[in-house]
């Protein structure tokens, strides 16, 4: 039972970043707002084949995340919470990580260039917090029964 909790927290993880990647990142600001590229401190060229890497890595962990949740429903029952705690945790994760180390830390790309940075980080960086804490709550409600605890 640990076994197919921990695959399923997994599952939700793994699909949360790649919505992250794939969705958020990389549709809304690479390629609809045209905002930035996944690496922004050499030429167009270097620009678009990094947002290429990056575009198959977010889609490799969103359809590996789903191959494991079908492997996690083919075992046993799914516990939809902790799928979801787990998909928001992972998406929050990789926004905080993306917000904090790829844009501040290694600067290798801002949200957004020729602006003000304050508002569009502190919302970046805010939202990513909302969803990652929302995530651990959900987990911290859902876990299951242990031998000697009471389950919820």
């Amino acid at each position: 039972m640990a076994d197919q909790d921990r695959r399923t927290l997994l599952a939700g993880t793994l699909l949360g970043a790649g919505i992250a990647a794939s969705v958020v990142d990389l549709a809304v600001f690479h390629l609809l707002l045209h905002w930035h590229h996944f690496y922004d401190l050499s030429t167009t060229g270097v620009a678009l084949a990094s947002d290429g890497l990056f575009h198959a890595f977010g889609w490799f962990t969103t359809v590996g995340s789903l191959f494991l949740l079908a492997d996690v429903r083919r075992r046993g029952s799914v516990s939809w919470r902790r799928w979801t705690g787990g998909l928001l945790v992972g998406l929050g994760a990789f926004q905080l990580f993306d917000g904090v180390v790829l844009h501040k830390v290694l600067a290798i790309h801002q949200i957004r260039y020729g602006v003000d940075l304050l508002v569009y980080d502190a919302t970046w960086i805010g939202t990513a917090v909302l969803a990652l804490a929302a995530g651990l709550v959900l987990l911290r409600r859902s876990r299951p029964a242990r031998a000697g605890r009471p389950g919820r």
